[in-house]
């Protein structure tokens, strides 16, 4: 079993006891335990190649998978799985390069904060820690590296039942990696940071979405 099967298979284990942990706490609440799917694009920053590479600016597709608890209607927390692709400009070299992540992090609700938004309107930041996992596909496979990162978005939801809404996310995940060497581990490879726009849906899974903001 090769370490990158290993990494990915530790990572999942530990989204997926999450999930069960957190399906455990929010039994006996309300309003606080919210399943979150999201599909958009990505961009990546020029900066995260070698010399004579780049990515293309607009990259599609990325998916983000997220459980988020709320344990103030202020403030709580989110474990989130990220899926991205993108691949090169026009007139570089050919390549493509999966880019994962999972990040921890903190929410906050600011609805109170843009109160001139309809009812049926909540925003939210996140921000928060993580790790990055960068495979890159065709003629560079070998060339797979890893680090640390750090995540921050916004969210606009907006309400269409009591347990459904839909939302728009911008986030910017900034990655924590050295230089690599271009010619052992750089070419078609990425250490740069990410900026990602995506839209999704948030289901309640403890009860009315919207019931703690409005009271």
């Amino acid at each position: 079993m090769s370490s990158s099967f290993k990494i990915y298979k530790k990572y999942w284990l530990i989204f997926i006891l999450s999930f069960y942990t957190y399906l455990g706490f929010s039994q006996s609440d309300t309003s606080t335990f919210k399943a979150q799917f999201a599909l958009g694009v990505n961009s990546p920053s020029s900066n995260g190649f070698i010399n004579n590479f780049e990515g293309s600016s607009i990259n599609f597709p990325t998916i983000n998978l997220g459980l988020q608890y709320m344990f103030k209607p202020m403030l709580g927390v989110k474990l989130d799985l990220g899926y991205n692709r993108f691949s090169n400009s026009d007139n570089t070299p050919e390549f493509k390069v999966n880019y994962t992540r999972i990040n921890a992090q903190l929410v906050y609700n600011t609805t109170n904060i843009f109160s001139f938004f309809p009812q049926n309107m909540g925003t939210f930041v996140h921000a928060g820690p993580g790790f990055s996992m960068i495979k890159p596909l065709g003629n560079y496979t070998q060339n797979k590296t890893s680090y640390l990162n750090a995540m921050a978005g916004i969210e606009f939801h907006y309400g269409v039942s009591d347990k459904l809404s839909v939302y728009l996310d911008a986030s910017y995940i900034l990655g924590f990696s050295d230089d690599f060497n271009p010619i052992s581990e750089g070419f078609g490879s990425f250490n740069g940071n990410l900026l990602t726009v995506t839209i999704g849906a948030s289901i309640s899974l403890s009860g009315c979405y919207y019931c703690e903001q409005n009271d």
